[in-house]
């Protein structure tokens, strides 16, 4: 009797753990900014809604727009591959930046009052660890 109940504990705790994951990004505001001199880029994305602002000043008002349901359980999935602690310390791939070769990229999450934030990387080119959550994040801002 008391593996039977040890064997549903377990199962049952591990469903809860994995279904507290899905919620952990409802949790999250994500923030992903590009920019050069002339172009400007800001990617808020929030409770399943999503901003896009194309001015730095903030004189637009950007409108929230739902995600799907097929777009944000993709975007979960990618959230979840994401090590936050490490976001600091990946390395862009290229280097175009550095010469107005791409805009300046970079990628905040804050996440249970904690704030994690990449190190800048060109636009269009993440760092390989962030690539398909960075890729999913920037296809919102072409659909507008």
């Amino acid at each position: 009797m008391k593996i039977l109940s040890l064997l549903f504990l377990t199962i049952f705790l591990g469903k809860g753990c994995d279904s507290a994951k899905a919620q952990d990004i409802q949790s999250a505001v994500i923030e992903y900014t590009a920019n050069t001199r002339g172009f400007y880029q800001k990617i808020t994305v929030k409770n399943q809604m999503v901003t896009v602002s194309k001015d730095r000043n903030g004189n637009d008002k950007p409108v929230a727009v739902k995600i799907s349901d097929a777009d944000w359980n993709e975007l979960v999935s990618c959230f979840k591959k994401v090590k936050l602690d490490s976001l600091a310390k990946l390395k862009a791939p290229t280097e175009k930046r550095f010469y107005d070769g791409a805009a300046i990229a970079d990628l905040k999450i804050t996440y249970k009052d904690k704030k994690y934030e990449s190190t800048s990387f060109d636009h269009g080119f993440p760092p390989k660890e962030i690539k398909k959550f960075v890729n999913k994040i920037t296809s919102f801002a072409k659909k507008e």
